[in-house]
């Protein structure tokens, strides 16, 4: 019988798609349900390695900061004894001269500098004259995540990975999935250079934007002694507007070197210290669509899944609760403004917001 102390791991999902990869690659899958009282979350639960995991999802039509936080609370109230947390899914990339990015990579939030790896940002609003503000770095994962980190990256830069060969194994078992989880033609991954826009949303790229190469950035294919997908370590950018506009996304690569744009994990870092994980299934452009996000979902839960096996179980029951990390930073957090900050918006920020400075 399950019994809700007896898991660990918590994995936030923000979409179904990220929900079905998640399932698929656990060693184990637990049918039982949990009565949870009042708690309305989804949950699916299972084994990888000798870790106990409880997945959650946002609800649908749900998106962005709130939503994955009051899933987060949810999920800590109802399993007590979480230790390690991860939220794990579909990102946008944005590629530079500097980070090869292309599309079914994964991006994993890494801390430098004493910031945390996830940058938060408010879109929209304005301050003397720029529309994109970041509001500020969240915090650290825990030192169990961010060791594990270390000696995954360093086993990959020796050995290679082998998350092709855990999805393939996934996709055998579950058959059903492989239309839409499978890795796509690499010759649909086009990168459009930033000032090419995508016009018509009804309209797809193949005939809206074709492949006019001088529409295209063009990229060498990968040698053989390269990961492909690659994994890329650095700074994940959270905020709760979709990101669709290659200039600004260049920007913001450039100026504060971004990998990757997603919409919830700048709701979690209060709620739920944790590893973001992000497969990349577009650009953070105009030029969206649905083709990479199976697969992005599977690379990056194939990666979590690796992650997690990196960490003996008696490392995890040593480390302290989700709960009382909360509790403890709820008690000590503060916030620290630059000396320029002249007009700044408050809004709905969330985690800590250190050492920033707008300029006018």
């Amino acid at each position: 019988m399950l019994n809700p102390e007896d898991f660990t791991v918590g994995w936030i999902c923000a979409i179904p798609t990220e929900y079905v990869a998640a399932q698929a690659l656990l060693d184990e899958t637990y049918d039982e349900q949990l009565e949870l009282g009042n708690n309305k979350n989804e949950y699916a639960f299972g084994r990888i390695g000798e870790h106990k995991v409880v997945i959650s999802v946002l609800p649908i039509g749900e998106y962005g900061t709130a939503s994955a936080s009051r899933v987060a609370e949810g999920m800590i109230y109802s399993f007590p004894n979480l230790r390690i947390a991860l939220m794990v899914g579909i990102g946008g990339g944005a590629p530079s001269r500097k980070n090869d990015i292309r599309l079914g990579d994964v991006v994993v939030s890494t801390p430098s500098g004493g910031n945390g790896g996830v940058f938060q940002y408010d879109y929209g609003k304005t301050i003397q004259g720029r529309d994109f503000q970041p509001t500020g770095f969240l915090d650290q994962p825990p030192s169990i995540l961010r060791a594990a980190l270390a000696g995954l990256k360093t086993s990959y830069e020796m050995k290679g990975h082998k998350l092709d060969e855990a999805i393939d194994k996934a996709l055998a078992d579950l058959p059903r999935l492989r239309k839409k989880y499978k890795r796509p033609d690499p010759t649909t991954d086009r990168l459009y250079r930033s000032d090419i826009v995508h016009k018509n949303d009804d309209e797809p790229c193949d005939s809206g934007c074709g492949d006019d190469p001088s529409h295209l950035i063009i990229r060498s294919p990968r040698d053989e002694d390269e990961d492909d997908p690659a994994i890329h370590y650095g700074l994940i950018a959270s905020g709760n507007q979709l990101m669709k506009d290659a200039q600004i996304r260049d920007e913001f690569a450039a100026e504060r070197g971004i990998l990757c744009f997603e919409m919830e994990a700048a709701g979690l870092m209060n709620h739920f210290p944790c590893l973001v994980i992000r497969g990349i299934c577009d650009y953070s452009d105009s030029h969206k669509n649905k083709a990479w996000q199976g697969y992005a979902a599977m690379v990056a839960a194939a990666y979590a899944k690796d992650l997690l096996k990196r960490i003996a179980p008696q490392q995890v029951h040593k480390q302290e609760t989700v709960a009382t990390t909360v509790k403890q930073g709820d008690t000590h957090n503060h916030y620290h403004f630059g000396d320029n900050n002249r007009g700044f918006q408050v809004g709905s920020n969330v985690g800590t917001i250190t050492g920033t400075t707008f300029h006018g």
